[in-house]
Order: structure tokens, then sequence, then C-alpha cells
């Protein structure tokens, strides 16, 4: 199974001035776990919607909360 977020632990020097973020995330976008985009998939009912989501395809939608922060649920 896939998951939407990467984390990874970043080298932490001994000599860092500042406290340092001991693991880091990033968010990929969720088109990257379909090999192709199967025909008839569904849309969007109005165009202000999409433009308001940023995708025409709402399978193609993510919020890309910030999971520092408790946006991510159930990971």
């Amino acid at each position: 199974m896939f998951t939407q977020y990467k984390y990874w632990r970043p080298y932490i020097s001994p000599f860092d001035p500042c406290k340092p973020i001991e693991v880091k995330s990033y968010a990929t976008p969720p088109q990257l776990y379909i090999g192709f985009q199967p025909p008839g998939l569904p849309q969007f009912q109005t165009a202000k919607e999409a433009l308001k989501f940023g995708t025409l395809w709402p399978q193609f939608f993510s919020p890309y909360p910030n999971p520092e922060r408790g946006g991510v649920k159930g990971e």
C-alpha cells in the first residue's frame, strides 16, 4: 500500500546552531500512483468547483496537509 506522505531523517551535525528537525516530511501528488488515466473518470460537476480544487478529477485532488500539525489521519 502506498502513502502520499514520505518521511526521512536528515543528518544532524553536532555543530548545528539551531535545534534540528529530526524527522522531515513531504507530500507527493496522487497522480504519481496511477499508471494511466482510466477512461470515464468522474469529473467535478462545475468549472468553479474544479478551479477551487485545482484539478478536473476528484481522484487527483489532495489537500497536502502538514503531517506535523496532525493533518494526516491514520498514518
